[in-house]
């Protein structure tokens, strides 16, 4: 088989791998959501529990108002880094930022796969994939199994530090990782002054913008890198001819 035929072989392959999970991932995350509704629809509309409409609505509007932004901005952002079937995976996994999002990074850099492009996607779903397994096993061992006694053996102050340290260590790592494998010195520099003014300037100065301050840090972000970007001129190197 020449290079050619190989090269065409291959591009089919990866077409028809895209068209699969893109089908399958639509069927599964649609299946999920109205399995993941039916419980509470089926509470509201025929048990007698006394919610009203209203009541959800309202609750659903403060959730919303809450949340909104990371609705839009989480998957602008891991998209890059993910593709598109480790989207679905990561989304009816959950745990992304802490766990998924990690772990496709770092079998990115050690392959050295550049986000974007397919060796990225791939290596990032397989990632996933291992790191959904070794979540299941961890929860069926020291959950299942050992989790009442183990949480009885374990000091109380060992615990709090826990809660305290390891997630903001986690997200700190996943930070460090993004802007070792973007290479954006101007992209890092911008986000991190943006992010020390909402945080130390105006979230003290209006405490209401404490919960979107992670969406306000990133849109100023995204804003202030794409108005600071270099602009260089697009020469043409096109050569004309001068026939006839």
């Amino acid at each position: 088989m020449s290079s050619t035929d190989t090269a065409l072989s291959r591009t089919a392959a990866i077409d028809e791998f895209d068209r699969t999970t893109s089908r399958w991932g639509q069927i599964t995350m649609g299946s999920a959501l109205l399995l993941s509704l039916a419980a509470p629809l089926y509470l509201v509309l025929f048990a007698d529990l006394g919610v009203t409409s209203g009541q959800v609505w309202t609750a659903f509007l403060a959730v919303g108002a809450a949340f909104f932004v990371l609705w839009i901005i989480e998957p602008i952002t891991y998209f890059p880094v993910l593709g598109p079937a480790g989207m679905y995976q990561a989304f009816m996994i959950g745990n992304i930022a802490n766990k998924l999002l990690p772990s496709a990074l770092v079998a990115q850099a050690t392959i050295g796969a550049k986000t974007g492009t397919k060796r990225g996607e791939f290596s990032a779903l397989m990632a996933i994939c291992g790191a959904a397994m070794v979540h299941v096993i961890s929860m069926l061992v020291f959950v299942g199994l050992l989790g009442t006694w183990l949480v009885s053996i374990v000091p109380v102050d060992v615990v709090d530090v826990a809660r305290l340290y390891i997630f903001p260590s986690i997200i700190g790592a996943v930070i460090v990782q993004l802007v070792v494998s973007l290479k954006q010195p101007r992209v890092t520099v911008i986000a991190v002054v943006v992010a020390a003014l909402v945080l130390f300037v105006l979230v003290p100065a209006v405490p209401a913008l404490a919960k979107p301050a992670t969406g306000i840090v990133v849109l100023l972000t995204a804003s202030l890198a794409w108005f600071l970007r270099p602009r260089t001129k697009n020469v043409d190197t096109t050569e004309t001819g001068s026939g006839a």
